[in-house]
C-alpha cells in the first residue's frame, strides 16, 4: 500500500461519513461528496459518491436575485412612504412657521391652527403656543394703551402746568418792566401770583399722588408687597357726617342731607379696613365735585351704610347730569365733562381720577349713576369689615405722600 493511498484512506476515515463540497477541476460546478472506507475485501480502500450541485446553485442564485430585486423595491417603497410621512408630519410645523412669520410682521391676532387632537403632542404644542400668543397680544395691547395714556397724560400735564406758569411769568414781567406803578396794583398782582402758585402747587401734588398710586398699583401685584396705606378699622359714617358739616359751613344756602344708601332710611354704620386720611380726601373730592358742578343752593345728599359685603358711601347731586359717554370717561385724568367751565372753576380734571385711584388702592370700586338733567350719584364701595375680621397691618408700609 502506497503512502498516497494511506493518506487518502486516513482522510476518508477523518470525514467519518460526513458529506463535504468540492469544486471541479474543470469549470465552476461544485460537487457534493460523501466518502466511506471500504471494510470488505482484502485490499483497503474507500467508496466515494458525488452529486453535482449545479441545480442547487442555480436555484439559490435565482432566489438570491429575486430577494435582491424584492429588497430594492421594498426599500424604494419605504423611502417614498417615509418621504410622504415626513412631509405630512412637518406640515403642521410649516404652518406654525408661517404663523410665526405673520406675527413677526405685526399681525398679533394670528393663531396657530389646530391641526391635531388636543391629546397629541402637536395638539398640546398648538394649544400652548396659542395661549402664549394670547398673553403676548394682551401685553402688547396693554403696552400700547399705556403708551397712549402716558403720552396724553404728559401732554395734558404740560398744558395744565404751562397755564399757571405763563400767568406767573407774565405778572412778574409786568412788575420787572415797571408797569405796576401803584401799591394797589402791586398788591393785586402779588395776590394773583399767590393764587396761581397755590393752583400750581395743588396740581403738582395731585399729579405726584397719582404717580405714587400708579407705582403702588404696579408693585402691589407682587405677593406681600405693602399697600402704602395706613390701614385701620374705619367707619365711613364718621366721614360722611364730617363732610356734611364741611359743606354746610362752606355754603349755608345748600340743603345737605345724610341718609342710608340709595336714600333709604337713616345713615348706618359702614365699617371698613381703610386709610382714614385718604378716604377723607375721597369724600372731599366727591363733595367738592358736587358743589362745583351744580347750581348754587342745589341740594346734596350723602348716603352711607352697608349693602351686602360692601361698605357704601355715596354723594348725590341735582346738577345737569352726565351723558353715557361722559360717564364712561369721568374718571380719566384731565377729563372735564363741562368744557365750558374755566380751570379756575372746573379744576384740572384730576379730582375724580384721584378718587378712582385711591378707592382702587383700597380694593374697592367707585361707580357713577347719572343721566342728562337727572343729577349724578357717585358711589364708593369698599370691602365690609366684619366682626370676625382680624386686621393685620402690612409690614412697614410706605405712606403715600401728597
Amino acid at each position: 500500500m502506497s503512502i498516497l493511498t494511506h493518506l487518502w484512506i486516513v482522510a476518508v476515515i477523518d470525514r467519518d461519513g460526513r458529506p463535504f463540497t468540492v469544486g471541479s477541476t474543470m469549470g465552476d460546478t461544485r460537487w457534493r461528496v460523501i466518502a466511506v472506507p471500504r471494510v470488505s475485501g482484502s485490499a483497503p480502500g474507500s467508496v466515494v459518491v458525488s452529486m453535482s450541485m449545479a441545480d442547487v446553485d442555480g436555484t439559490v442564485g435565482r432566489m438570491w436575485r429575486i430577494y435582491q430585486s424584492a429588497g430594492l423595491g421594498l426599500l424604494a417603497l419605504l423611502a417614498v412612504a417615509g418621504w410622504f410621512a415626513v412631509r405630512s408630519g412637518l406640515r403642521p410645523l410649516a404652518r406654525i412657521e408661517q404663523t410665526a412669520a405673520e406675527i413677526a410682521g405685526g399681525d398679533l391676532s394670528r393663531r396657530v391652527p389646530e391641526l391635531a387632537g388636543p391629546s397629541t403632542e402637536m395638539g398640546r404644542l398648538a394649544a400652548a403656543l396659542n395661549g402664549m400668543l394670547g398673553q403676548l397680544e394682551i401685553a402688547f395691547a396693554a403696552r400700547a394703551e399705556s403708551e397712549v395714556r402716558m403720552s396724553r397724560f404728559v401732554a395734558d400735564a404740560s398744558h395744565e402746568l404751562r397755564t399757571p406758569l405763563a400767568g406767573i411769568k407774565g405778572l412778574t414781567d409786568l412788575h420787572r418792566m415797571g408797569v405796576l406803578a401803584g401799591r394797589e396794583d402791586t398788591d393785586a398782582t402779588m395776590s394773583r401770583i399767590a393764587r396761581e402758585s397755590e393752583r400750581l402747587t395743588r396740581l403738582v401734588n395731585d399729579m405726584l399722588l397719582l404717580a405714587r398710586l400708579d407705582e403702588h398699583a404696579l408693585k402691589a401685584a407682587a405677593p406681600g408687597f405693602p399697600s402704602g396705606l395706613d390701614l385701620a378699622p374705619t367707619d365711613l359714617r364718621t366721614l360722611a357726617a364730617d363732610a356734611l358739616h364741611d359743606v354746610t359751613a362752606l355754603d349755608p344756602t345748600r340743603t345737605v342731607t345724610l341718609s342710608g344708601p340709595t336714600g333709604d332710611g337713616p345713615p348706618a354704620s359702614a365699617p371698613a379696613l381703610a386709610d382714614e386720611a385718604r378716604l377723607r380726601q375721597v369724600v372731599t373730592n366727591l363733595v367738592g365735585n358736587a358743589v362745583t358742578h351744580t347750581p348754587p343752593g342745589a341740594p346734596i345728599r350723602i348716603g352711607v351704610g352697608t349693602v351686602g359685603d360692601h361698605a357704601v358711601l355715596e354723594v348725590t347731586d341735582q346738577g345737569p347730569g352726565l351723558t353715557p359717554e361722559q360717564s364712561g370717561r369721568i374718571f380719566e385724568r384731565f377729563y372735564r365733562a363741562d368744557t365750558s367751565r374755566t380751570r379756575a372753576t372746573g379744576g384740572a380734571g384730576l379730582g375724580l381720577a384721584i378718587v378712582h385711584s385711591l378707592v382702587t388702592a383700597h380694593a374697592g370700586e367707585v361707580k357713577v349713576d347719572s343721566s342728562p338733567g337727572q343729577g349724578a350719584t357717585f358711589r364708593v364701595l369698599l370691602p365690609r369689615l366684619t366682626d370676625g375680621h382680624t386686621s393685620v397691618s402690612p409690614p412697614e408700609p410706605e405712606p403715600l405722600q401728597g
